[in-house]
């Protein structure tokens, strides 16, 4: 079992420094009273005086999570003589109560942060306390594992702003479906074009009446991405999935999504699944988000982490994976991050506690995954599994995760970690999409006009992509007049000079 096992890795890496220093990190320690401990070394933290850190997580509180809480705190009081109270957010609130964590003046130390919870903007709007010098000084091991390119994502404006995530994850969409019900209807090999969808989906309306042929419910469809995926263009940002570019061109155009060639073709597609029943004519007013894996649909389309889970909690129904995705590159580094709040009190022991619990797999299994024995249990190659999914769950502060320490669930299919692993050599050889990873979208000059082209997106879009129409040219007409109302035009604009401005400097 690897305990410690960084130490050494980064005691060698770190010599190199990827940032400069901007002074905000120095003059923050200075007032909690710590003076900035060498880089690498931890020796001059002091701990004399016991602290409660405060981290904020979203997601739902687990029933027993005070017994997880109560042994990761008895192993980091004897570290770092800190506490950690975690409190959480709930799904059914947290796009309201997340930004107000940082408008409120409440005083924390720690966050989940990510691309999906604005972590550009938030830093730019000064919610974040810069960790310039103070990533080197109080969490050096993790720091040593850093990647530049990890490093350079969370950097907005010249600073640090987050502690990036040192699992990489990846753009890869695709079909994750019945394996048995393929079998059944004679389908052997993997589901990963839109017609092997569509002759799935026939089966499962003509055989399978009790279940939906596609998983289709209040958080929208996700065809238009997962097709665009298919061809090798890329998504502008994660919030716009209404605007895309083509990375194998010497100078992508952003285009959105109805201006594409084929997306005329598309619409009339989907509009032919809805007419075939592959899902409710209602499918936006179900907030069921665990159709797939209860056995109400057959298909869904998401990424391979979801896959994983459905195959670990139903193995019987053998979960199979197509990957849609032609040119696969990493997520950003901080679409799982963690952030110090600039309200923090012990910035440099929340740091530390960070430190430890990435690089050290005691401390690791502690927090993430509960109490051996009573939250969780090891099988024999390591891997891990919830005793009792009513009363605990692994932590949501996913930013945590390192590949070095985290574990596989039991039961995850054979070709988890190989598919992963092709992808790595893939993008190792310099494919198009890769680089577009350190791109970040600054929306602090279109914000009005984003929540307005969003909003049209929803409301239009998001119907017509499930076939709700009756006249598919006619409503498309009507999408693209409410986008263009919305500002779409400035929109594009914005995005496009910024894509500009991201190859002229990668190009330096």
């Amino acid at each position: 079992m690897k305990k410690n096992v960084i130490a050494a890795i980064a005691a060698a890496a770190m010599g190199a420094s990827l940032l400069a220093g901007c002074g905000n990190a120095a003059s923050s320690a200075a007032a909690s009273g710590t003076a900035p401990a060498a880089e690498g070394d931890l020796s001059t933290l002091d701990t004399s005086k016991e602290v409660e850190l405060t981290m904020y997580v979203v997601s739902d509180r687990p029933a027993g999570q005070d017994l997880v809480d109560e042994n990761f705190n008895r192993l980091l009081k004897e570290k770092l003589n800190a506490t950690l109270k975690i409190n959480w957010i709930g799904w059914a609130e947290y796009q309201q109560k997340y930004p107000m964590l940082f408008s409120s003046g409440e005083s924390f130390d720690m966050a989940y942060c990510a691309g999906w919870l604005n972590f550009s903007n938030l830093a730019r709007k000064g919610a974040f306390m810069a960790l310039d010098d103070m990533l080197k000084a109080y969490a050096p091991d993790n720091y040593a594992l850093q990647s530049e390119s990890a490093l350079s994502q969370a950097t907005i404006d010249g600073h640090l702003y987050a502690v990036p995530t040192l699992l990489p994850t990846y753009t890869a969409y695709g079909a994750i479906y019945r394996g048995d019900l393929a079998e059944e209807a004679g389908m052997t090999d993997p589901i990963d074009t839109f017609d092997e969808i569509e002759k799935f989906a026939d089966y499962i309306v003509a055989n399978h009446p009790e279940m939906e042929a596609i998983d289709e419910y209040s958080m929208g469809p996700e065809f238009s991405l997962t097709w665009t995926r298919s061809i090798g263009w890329k998504d502008i940002d994660s919030g716009l999935r209404y605007l895309y570019f083509n990375p194998s061109e010497a100078k992508p155009v952003v285009t959105p999504f109805y201006d594409m060639e084929g997306a005329a073709e598309f619409y009339e597609k989907m509009k032919t699944w809805s007419d075939k029943g592959f899902w409710t004519k209602s499918a936006l007013a179900d907030t069921d988000s665990t159709k797939t894996q209860n056995g109400k649909a057959a298909l869904r389309l998401h990424n391979i982490d979801t896959y994983s889970n459905y195959a670990v909690l139903h193995p019987e129904w053998n979960f199979k994976f197509g990957a849609m995705t032609s040119d696969v590159a990493h997520l950003p580094y901080t679409q799982d991050c963690m952030v110090i709040s600039n309200t923090a009190k012990n910035p440099e022991r929340a740091l530390a506690l960070w430190n430890w619990v990435t690089t050290d797999q005691e401390a690791y299994d502690a927090f993430f995954y509960g109490v051996l024995g009573t939250s969780y249990e090891l099988n024999d190659d390591g891997q891990f599994k919830i005793l009792d999914n009513d009363l605990y769950a692994t932590s949501a502060m996913w930013a945590v995760r390192t590949m070095e320490l985290n574990r596989n669930a039991a039961g995850t299919p054979a070709d988890y970690d190989e598919v992963r692993a092709e992808w790595e050599k893939s993008i190792e050889t310099g494919r198009n999409t890769e680089k577009f990873t350190g791109f970040v979208l600054d929306t602090t000059n279109i914000t009005t006009e984003v929540a307005a082209c969003t909003n049209a997106f929803q409301q239009y879009g998001w119907p017509l992509e499930l076939g709700y129409t009756e006249d598919v040219e006619a409503s498309l007409t009507e999408y693209r007049t409410a986008m263009e109302a919305a500002g779409i035009t400035k929109v594009q604009a914005e995005c496009q000079r910024q894509l500009d401005e991201y190859l002229a400097a990668q190009s330096k």
